[in-house]
Parts: structure tokens; sequence; C-alpha cells
């Protein structure tokens, strides 16, 4: 029965994408002249994206093949392996991994193909309706939405059942043995998430800075070299990027809720009738299902009329989202957790879901109030600019680093109150599956949260096709309000992935513990039940980790610095050559810009990426040595414990630092936005200088380092999860 419902939800689900699919494309494709910039667009990502997937590919194989290797002929097997066999133990943590990787491809992929086709679509649709162009992004996003969380519980939910099926192991041993498929997904999550920020920000700071600042031409003018390649960064990263970046949320996290799963049950388990035991396993993906269609039918809610405001209209969907998840999650908790033996015990865990889901409305209201103009904080970001570009740099830094704040205080008492509600619901050792449940409750929401992140790149796509095919003002205008409402729907799906990563965290950083606890070998005395910090080569490894973070958020943005100045030296080498590009009496190359930010993006994202991945490996490993090297005393730490630290303090650091990056640059670009709609002497003011320097340097930090390390936060659990064998 459980295996009905999630399969049949997935079906659901993918059915509705395929009729939404179907809607966005049946509508109007507008002008010539707006057909020829989206099909730009279009050539633009796409041959992005397969140049960066082949280069994925490369190195996902190559790290398969060094996991087979360190798995079948390093480790020396251990009593406690979900299978005796070193080579099979091999083969299905690689397969785990490689469909991971393949599926996670293909949520960007996915994210981005429907994008590049819905954003003419919208641009057309507001020639007549500001509701048939808000609809068109919506549903467009909605394609993608569904389409990535199905996938990840379809990848998930079929390879357990495949593994059960085969009975290589026990089914409580199954989540271990598959941990493989979240370190796949959050592997190509990185290199996708960075990859696409690099290029999306490279194009844009290069765009701005030469063409508003230095030319003083509108932004996605025709005349600007660059405005393609702007146009194309906003599909390739925060369409396939995003895509990556949640569906990898999704996988990993349902991975550590199932290792969760597994350990309530085998400490409960004479709670539970045999006939039951399959239910609790499958919980967390059963109301991931219950989640998708809570989704449908949230997406379907939402239409405006021409005057009201479109985010009213977004965020409706969104409420009747978290009813419906919320009622989903009582019946899944009701069907699948209730016990005799702790007769209230579901209702513990579906307040802990409901705490998930409150949570992520307190995340989408904080980066509200920190991002959107309307508030004090991008408000005094703008006051500053008043005094030039050093005090809007300041004050945006300042907003920044303010924003941690409450977002911190928000995850203790979600983390606290879902701990303690597991640990009262009458079932032995069970906190840890209330923050795991809790987890779920977030995620509950995550097909609506990607639809709306989608949304932003559309309307924005729309924008500059409507502005460089020169249609009239009002469809413009039309166009500026819903690509307002898109970045403030960018910057709050932003907040969401950095809230959900840092409730997962516990639960990741949990199920680590509980997996080294299932591989520790009997010759090393009692298992490993806390990290000490107080050992000095934990406290080493937490301090790798905090580096970790600093260093990749460091080159992450080098990166896009990098690629830029290729990008400015190009455009205003165009503009020097040609003189009648301005005079708008001949066509820049556009492809150009486009190459040169492909193959710039292609290359820097490489080291960053590697670092995450390897230093992790490179830490335990060697500490594992320095552990038997020492005799296995007491008083020093396995590669195990080690890398604990590494994971509980990089996780720590990268939460707050991914928050500042996120929350720092809204702020600077609502900032600018809001002095463009006239405040402080409004468009060309030197107010509006300051704000737009401002603005160039959040670019990278809310677009490109900020949104990979949420991928990193997770990547960091996953490895350990994967490679934790090694460690001991």
């Amino acid at each position: 029965m459980e295996y009905a419902v999630i399969f049949g939800l997935i079906i659901l689900a993918l059915g509705f994408a395929a009729f939404l699919a179907r809607n966005v494309l049946a509508l109007d494709t507008g002008t010539e002249g707006m057909r020829k910039i989206s099909d730009a667009i279009k050539e633009g990502a796409e041959a992005f994206l397969r140049r960066q997937n082949t280069t994925i590919a490369y190195l996902a194989v190559a790290l398969a093949a060094l996991i087979f290797i360190l798995y079948a002929f390093v480790r020396t097997p251990g009593m406690n392996d979900p299978v005796k066999d070193p080579r099979t133990l091999a083969f299905v943590t690689v397969i785990s991994f490689l469909l991971g990787a393949a599926c996670s491809v293909a949520s960007g992929y996915i994210g981005m193909w429907i994008s590049i086709r819905a954003n003419i679509r919208t641009a057309s649709a507001a020639l007549t309706s500001l509701n048939g162009a808000l609809q068109a992004a919506l549903r467009g996003g909605a394609v993608a939405g569904l389409l990535v969380v199905a996938l990840s519980l379809l990848g998930v939910a079929g390879l357990f059942a495949i593994v059960s099926l085969l009975k290589i192991t026990e089914m409580s041993k199954i989540p271990l043995l598959i941990a493989g498929y979240g370190f796949g997904a959050s592997f190509v999550a990185l290199f996708a998430q960075l990859g696409g920020g690099i290029y999306t920000k490279a194009a844009d700071v290069g765009a701005d800075l030469v063409g508003k600042v230095e030319a003083g031409i509108p932004e996605d003018d025709p005349r600007n070299p660059a405005v393609i390649a702007d146009l194309v960064g906003d599909n390739v990263g925060d369409c396939a990027g995003r895509g990556a970046d949640l569906f990898e949320s999704m996988a990993a996290e349902n991975i550590g809720a199932l290792i969760l799963a597994s350990s309530l049950l085998m400490t409960n388990i004479t709670a539970f009738e045999k006939s039951q035991q399959l239910g609790v396993l499958l919980y967390p993906l059963v109301v991931g299902a219950f989640g998708l269609l809570a989704s449908i039918v949230g997406v379907m809610v939402v239409r405006t009329d021409e005057k009201s405001d479109p985010m009213k209209a977004l965020n409706r969907g969104f409420y009747v989202t978290c009813l419906l998840a919320t009622a989903g999650f009582f019946v899944a908790s009701k069907w699948l957790l209730a016990s005799t033996a702790a007769p209230n015990a579901y209702l513990s865990f579906f307040a802990c879901g409901v705490v998930g889901i409150l949570t992520s409305l307190a995340f989408v209201f904080i980066t509200q109030y920190y991002t959107e103009y309307r508030y004090r904080p991008v408000k005094s970001i703008a006051d500053a600019s008043q005094t030039g570009p050093a005090t809007n740099v300041i004050m945006g830094i300042a907003v920044g680093l303010e924003s941690t704040a409450i977002p911190v205080v928000v995850i203790a008492i979600a983390v606290l109150t879902s701990y303690y509600l597991g640990m009262n619901s009458g079932f032995a050792k069970a906190g840890l599956f209330g923050t795991a449940a809790a987890t779920m409750g977030m995620l509950g929401t995550a097909g609506y949260i990607l639809a709306m992140d989608t949304f932003g790149p559309i309307t924005d796509n729309a924008g500059g096709i409507v502005e460089m095919s020169e249609q009239p003002d009002e469809v413009r205008e039309k166009t500026d309000r819903l690509d307002a409402v898109g970045n403030t729907t960018k910057a709050l799906t932003k907040g969401y992935a950095v809230g959900s990563a840092a409730l997962a965290a516990f639960l990741l950083f949990s199920a680590y513990m509980d997996e080294v606890r299932s591989y520790w070998p009997f010759t090393y005395g009692p298992t490993l039940e806390r990290i000490d910090l107080a050992k000095p080569e934990v406290f080493i490894g937490g301090m790798v980790g905090a580096m970790l973070v600093m260093l990749f958020a460091s080159l992450a943005i080098k990166a896009v610095g990098a690629v830029a100045q290729d990008v400015i030296t190009e455009v205003r080498r165009q503009f020097k050559s040609n003189p009648g590009i301005m005079k708008g009496t001949s066509k820049p190359d556009y492809g150009h810009c486009v190459d040169i930010v492909t193959r710039g993006a292609l290359k820097q994202m490489v080291l960053p990426g590697a670092l995450v991945v390897l230093t992790p490996i490179i830490v335990g490993i060697v500490f594992r040595q320095v552990y038997l090297s020492q005799g296995m005393t007491a008083n020093s730490a396995t590669g195990a414990e080690v890398v604990g630290g590494l994971l509980l303090i990089g996780t720590i650091v990268g939460i707050l630092m991914a928050l500042f990056l996120n929350n720092g640059g809204g702020a600077w670009d609502n900032a600018k936005k809001y002095i463009e709609t006239g405040a402080h002497g409004g468009k060309r003011s030197d107010a509006h200088k300051a704000a737009v320097v401002g603005d160039t340097v959040g670019d990278p930090f809310k677009d490109t380092a900020g949104p990979s390390l949420h991928v990193l936060i997770k990547l960091l659990a996953t490895i350990t999860l994967v490679m934790a064998p090694l460690f001991i």
C-alpha cells in the first residue's frame, strides 16, 4: 500500500507536469522580433549546459571509479557491513551514486528546458493580460518544480524497492546501502549551481558595469553586446542550477530521514506490527508524495487582475500549499506511525511536521523583511547610497551580517521543539527522528517553492525580450511588475533553501553519527556517541571545515570577477571598434560574449568544486591512519570523529555565510530597484550609480557563492555518509 501511494502520487505529479507543459507550450510566441531574441537565449543556454554536463560527467565517472576501488579493494570489510561481499557493497554504492548524479543532471536540464520556452510565451501573454503572463510564468516554473520533486522521490523509492526485491541485505539497512544516491545528487548540484552561478553573474556584472554605468544605456538594451549572455545566465544559473540544488536537497534529506527512520524502527521494533515496519521506513517518502499533491493545488489557485499585486496571488498559492501539506502530514502520521505501545506518538510527529512547515513560513517572512524595499534594511542601503558607493557597500555588508541573527533563533527553536516532541512521543530515542519529521515538513512545499523560484528568471527573460524587441511601454510596465515580483521570489526561495539546509544539517549530522555507529568495529571499544572538540585532532577537523567554507566562497566570488573582467574588456572593445553599435546602426556580436562566459565559467568551477569533494575524504583517511598509529587510545580520535568535527563546524559556518551572502546580495539588488522607482533622484542620479555598484558587489554573493553554499552544506554530509566506512 505504501509503495502504491508513493508511486501513484509521483505518476499523478508527472502527468500534471506534462499537462502544464503542454498548456504553456500551446501559448502564443509573439512577434518575429521576440522569437529571434528567445531563440538566441535558447541556443546559448543549451550550448552551455551541454558543455557543462559533459565536464561534470567526466568528473562523476572518475569519482565513481575511485569510490569503487576504495570500497572493493582498499577498505577492510567490517562485521557490521550491510553487505558482506565488499565488491557487492562497492557496486551498489557506485550505482546509487551514478543514478543520483544522472537524476540531478536531468533535474537541472528540466528546469532550464521549460524556462527558455516559457519566457517568450510570458512576454507574449503580457501584450494582453497581466494574469495571463503571471500564470504562464508560474505554470512554466511548476513544470520544473513538480518534475524535480517527483524525480527525487522516484529515485529514492525506486532504489529502495529494487534493493529490497534483491534481498541482499536486511530492510532496515537499505538506507545505508543507497546513501550514494544523495552523494551523486549533491556532487552534480554543486558543479551545476557553481558553474551556472559564475556564468550568470559574470555576464550580469559585465553587462551592467559597461552598459549601465559607463555607457549610460538601460538594462537589457539591445546595443549591449553582453545582454544575451546575461539573459542566458538567468536560465543556466537560476533554473538549471537551482533545479539541481533543490533536487539534491530532497534526495540528501530523504536519505538522511530514511536512515533515522530505520534507527527508530530498530530501537522500537516491538512497538510496531510486522505489517507496519515498511511503512515506518517509507514515512519520509509518503510525506513527500503528499507534498506533491499540495503543490499541484497551490499552483492552480494562483490568479490576479490587472491592478492587484501579483505577489499577493503567489503568496496565496503558497499558503494553500502549506495548509494542504499540513493535512497530508497528519494523514501520513496517523496511517504509518500509529502504535498501541505509544498511542499519541503520531500526534507528536505530526506536530514536528507542523514545526517544519512553520519554519518554512518564517524563513519566507524573514527573507522578505531583509530583501524587499518596503522594509527598513533595504531602505537603509538606499539612504546610504546618497553619499556614494562606499557607504552603500558598508551598509549592505552590515545588513547581510545582521540578517543571520533571526534565522539562527528560528532554527534553534525548530530543532529543540521537534527534538523534544520526538523524545516525548512515547518511542525510545525518538528525538532525532522528530527533527527528521520537521525537515520533511519543511520540504513538503518544495514543489511550489521551486515553481516560484523558476518564475523569477522566466519573468526576467520576458522583460528582456519585451525591451529588446521594442514593445510599447505599457507592456514593459507589466513585465517590470512581474520581474520585481520575480526578484522577490528568487530571494525567498534562496532563504527557503538555506533554511531547509540548516534544519536538515542536524538531520544529516545525526544520520552520519548513526551510520558510524552501525559500522563501528568491536575492536575499537565503546561506540562513538559524540564528537569531542576538546581532542586536538577533532578541533583541527572543525577548523578545516570552517576554512573550507571561507575558501570556497572566496574562490566562487573571485571566479565571477575573473570572468566578468573578460566580458568587460570585450564589451569595451566592441563599443570602441564599432561606433555604429551605440548609434543603433549596427548590431553587436552577442555570440562572442556568450562564448567568453561559457569557457570562463566551466574553467573556473573545477577548482572550488574539487576542493569541497576531496577535503573531507583526505582528512578522514589521513586521521584514520593517525589514530591507528597511536594505538587507538581513548584520548585519540578516529578519522570518523575528525570528519564529524569538520562536518559539524563546516555546516554551522556554511549556514551563517550563506545567510549573509544571500540576504546581503538581495538587499543590495532591491536597494537599486527602490531608487529606480524614483527615490533619492531615481535613475541616473548619483545615488543610483552608487546603488548599481552595490548591486554589482552583491551579484556574486546572492547568485553564485550563496546558493553554492546551500549545496556545499549538504554535499559535506552526503560525502561523509558515503565515505564513513573508509574513516573508521
